[in-house]
Order: structure tokens, then C-alpha cells, then sequence
């Protein structure tokens, strides 16, 4: 158990390379100068009976945005929230019911640009107390787990792709179980593998 965590720790240290929802798509050109707005998310590693799982949740279909998609805990920077951590750590009391002294920070990942215009930081922590999951009403239908070892293996990982304004956009995917997982938080879980692997 403590060598996955010194493991994680130490992988983090190198600072990784900077993902994107455009990574499968070079065709695509960025304006430049464009504005993004600060956000984050938090990568919750909690050890269950075989070990170390990252719990997930499924968005609600009542949603404007991204509705029944999973996703990290996590959201945009507020204002008072004086570090990106801050904001992980608050938005996880609140989407999931996690308290922050519950959570020991092992440090953040490179960044990841959506196409939705944030600049989203994954904080990865242990989850080292039990505590009472309260999924947010409204907003959070589900809260789950999936295994770190099927995570950290890359070829868990696809690539597919549909037609999104009208152009064919690639995307990757990590299906588990009944969980569809894609888009941004398919791409910044196969960032996390990537960085256990180097």
C-alpha cells in the first residue's frame, strides 16, 4: 500500500505535459490569445478490500451541461478560494460529501484545456478516513469507484470517435463496467496512467 502512494508522490514531482480535449484532433487551430478560466478537479484515491480504487461520479441527465457524464469531483475556481486545491477540496465536500481534513494532497497534474474554455487542474489525494458519500441532489446521480490498476493500464484505453459540429472529433474512452467514461475525463485519466508509467 505505501509504495503505490510514494509511487504517485514521486510521479507527480515531474510536472507531466499539459493535456487537451484537442490532442486526438491536430487538425484543429486554437486562437490565440483566447481566455480560459481556472478550475479543478480532484483525483480521490481510496483504498477499498483489494485495494486502491479512484472514485468517479455520474453527473445528472437534468443538467444543462454534460448531462450523465462521469466526471471528477471538481469545478470552476471561485473567488474565494485562494489556491486550485482549495477549489478541489471544496467542490468535493459539496458534490460528494468528502470532507477536506478527510484528504491527504499528493499533488497535481499538468493541466487539461476543454473545449468548454477551462483550464481544469486534477489534484490527486488519498482519501485516509471513512466518511459518508452525499451525493449533491440535483447534480450528482451517482458516485462510484473503479479500480486504480484497470485505470493505470493503458490498454484499458480507446480511441473513438463521432461528428461534433460538424467535423469528426477523436476522443478517448475507458470503458469500465457499465460506465462509460470519455471525453475530458477519459483524456485526463490516461494522463494519470501515463504519468504512473514513466
Amino acid at each position: 500500500m505505501p509504495n503505490t502512494i510514494n509511487h504517485i508522490k514521486h510521479s507527480l514531482t515531474g510536472g507531466g505535459v499539459p493535456s487537451s480535449d484537442y490532442d486526438l484532433n491536430p487538425e484543429i487551430t486554437l486562437p490565440t490569445g483566447r481566455t480560459l478560466r481556472a478550475a479543478a478537479v480532484l483525483v480521490p484515491l481510496v483504498w477499498q478490500n483489494d485495494g486502491w480504487h479512484v472514485i468517479l461520479t455520474m453527473r445528472s441527465s437534468v443538467l444543462k451541461h454534460h448531462p450523465g457524464q462521469i466526471a471528477f469531483p471538481g469545478g470552476k475556481q471561485d473567488d474565494g478560494d485562494s489556491t486550485l486545491i482549495e477549489t478541489a477540496l471544496r467542490e468535493a465536500d459539496e458534490e460528494i460529501g468528502l470532507p477536506r481534513e478527510c484528504v491527504e494532497i499528493l499533488g497535481s497534474m499538468a493541466s487539461h484545456e476543454t473545449v468548454t474554455g477551462f483550464t481544469v487542474t486534477p489534484i490527486v489525494g488519498v482519501v485516509r478516513t471513512n466518511f459518508d458519500v452525499r451525493p449533491e441532489p440535483g447534480e450528482v446521480a451517482e458516485v462510484f469507484t473503479v479500480p486504480l490498476t484497470f485505470l493505470a493500464n493503458i490498454k484499458n484505453f480507446e480511441i473513438q470517435s463521432r461528428r461534433w459540429r460538424g467535423k469528426r472529433r477523436h476522443y478517448y474512452v475507458v470503458p469500465y463496467g457499465p460506465y462509460y467514461i470519455w471525453g475530458a475525463t477519459a483524456r485526463m485519466l490516461r494522463a494519470f496512467a501515463d504519468t504512473l508509467a514513466e
